[in-house]
């Protein structure tokens, strides 16, 4: 980096939460750098921060092992004009951010390429959950990597991954929106209690989970219990919802849009959820839940054999126990779900239990007050101003 001119960040974002994930950065990297400049591959969130990205990034959002074959010859050449445009932008630093599939590719083939650019990892690949081989691999060409979670540096250390410091989770800077007020608390105690139904945030997952947990419902309501279901979901996923939910016994009230979604939040009582980021989200917010999970076939052939944790469930991850119940594949049917979701819709010592663990979860993911956007960006100027040394 030259004196006089700006810092060139080159950021490559995929998929829709990594776009969030970038568009805080560069914004935080501006406050805390002054002059950037910067290039790259981003959705929305990252282009109200400046950046024009070399394509749209709806090109690779892809979900599900058997996804991947049709949208390969696309993949590879998207995969080659990011590295092009990186080796040819010798940027002061490199970030990439989630979607490691892709991501670390253009990492692998810019350091072999250019050995001279840094590159910071924003969001730890799954080493602790399978696959740990790929941290050691990492510290070929990854320089620093960013930890959403705070069990990730220490995992990282004994699979002899590359350096890693936890930053935080973006969700603990939105505490506040999943928090109820004293209204809101009061209603979470009243009756009917308010059934969080939370299907997936993909068409995929949707197609999934929508008949068994429209199936979970019925037969809960069948059984005398008294609820009252609500569904958010996102705009592009409205109709598709709506239209599977026309054979459902019982018809929950569906919000639509992020604000929508806190405010059931905050209400909530208990869930049903999609495993997923969902789970530690409804953790903050201190809301039981029973978690699901109906892949494909080849996705659960995978699993049980690469998987190598005790529960893939995020908030049982962060907490380091299984407090949260959790049904994958076969599993998935309302003859499972329906009495673990007795049991925590009524003062029981299972949900009891989850409520005292979801307490403990602001001391388990405190980051010293700073926010996880400015811890980030701090260690992308500290990396870029250190030459990668070879």
């Amino acid at each position: 980096m030259s004196a006089g001119r700006p810092l060139n960040v080159f950021v490559v974002a995929t998929e829709e939460s990594g776009d969030r994930l970038g568009g805080h950065l560069m914004r935080a990297l501006r406050e805390a750098g002054g002059d950037v400049a910067f290039q790259g591959v981003g959705g929305r969130d990252m282009a109200a921060e400046g950046l024009r990205s070399l394509f749209p990034i709806e090109e690779l959002s892809i979900m599900g092992l058997v996804a991947i074959p049709r949208r390969l010859p696309l993949i590879l050449r998207r995969l080659r004009e990011v590295t092009a445009a990186v080796v040819a932008a010798r940027p002061d630093v490199l970030v990439i951010i989630d979607s490691p599939d892709f991501t670390h590719r253009v990492a692998r083939q810019v350091r072999a390429a250019d050995p001279s650019i840094p590159i910071v990892d924003y969001v730890s690949p799954t080493v602790w959950a399978w696959r740990p081989g790929r941290a050691r691999a990492m510290r070929r060409y990854v320089d620093h990597l960013l930890a959403l979670l705070p069990f990730e540096p220490q995992a990282h250390r004994d699979l002899g991954g590359p350096p890693c410091t936890y930053i935080g989770h973006p969700l603990i800077e939105q505490i506040g929106s999943l928090r109820p007020g004293p209204d809101e608390a009061r209603r979470r105690g009243e009756a009917p209690p308010v059934l969080l139904v939370l299907p997936g945030s993909r068409r995929g997952e949707i197609r999934h989970h929508m008949a068994e947990f429209g199936a979970t419902l019925g037969q809960l309501r069948a059984e005398g219990v008294a609820f009252e279901a609500v569904l958010p979901t996102t705009p592009h996923l409205a109709d598709q919802v709506k239209a599977a939910l026309r054979d459902w016994p019982v018809q929950p009230r569906v919000v639509v849009g992020e604000e929508a979604k806190r405010a059931a939040f905050r209400i909530a009582h208990a869930a049903l959820a999609k495993s997923g980021t969902v789970t530690l989200e409804l953790a903050l917010a201190g809301v039981p839940m029973v978690t699901a999970y109906r892949g494909t076939a080849i996705e659960a052939f995978v699993a049980r054999r690469l998987v190598r944790v005790s529960s893939v469930i995020l908030a049982n991850l962060v907490l380091g126990e299984n407090v949260v119940p959790e049904f994958m594949q076969q599993d998935c049917v309302p003859a499972r779900l329906v009495p673990a979701l007795r049991e925590i819709m009524t003062d029981s010592p299972a949900r009891r239990r989850q409520l005292a663990a979801f307490a403990s979860l602001d001391a388990i993911m405190a980051t010293g007050g700073v926010s996880p956007s400015r811890r980030a960006a701090d260690i992308v100027l500290a990396t870029a101003r250190s030459p990668v040394a070879r």
